[in-house]
């Protein structure tokens, strides 16, 4: 069965890190760009950060670059989401998606995974 499943989440202080995964089953993460999306209540949901198929390039939403990475683990199927100095306006549920390449359609979702940074 084809699924994504985010995982890491969680409640972090101001200034804090996370890492989120994202695993992949029932296909190989690796022939696809994947997309990480955040949704906060309220607010429409919004581009984060995505790695293209071979990891090659990556590219993220201004109001979180230079603090979020993303990465893969081919081993492991995974794609990761490494968040550092975590701000107040970050909390979301967050959500990986599968595409062919960065910026085309996403055919596939995981349910999501809760961040709230808060003190």
């Amino acid at each position: 069965q084809l699924q994504l499943v985010e995982s890491g989440g969680g409640l972090v202080q101001p200034g804090g890190s996370l890492r989120l995964s994202c695993a992949g089953s029932g296909f190989t993460l690796d022939d696809y760009a994947i997309g990480w999306f955040r949704q906060a209540p309220g607010k429409e949901r919004e581009g984060v950060a995505c790695i293209s198929s071979s990891g090659g390039m990556t590219n993220y939403a201004d109001s979180v670059k230079g603090r979020f990475t993303a990465s893969r683990e081919s081993a492991k199927n995974t794609v990761y989401l490494q968040m550092n100095s975590l701000k107040p306006e970050d909390t979301a549920v967050y959500y990986c998606a599968r595409s062919r390449r960065c910026g085309r359609f996403y055919d596939y979702w995981g349910q999501g995974t809760q961040v709230t940074v808060s003190s």
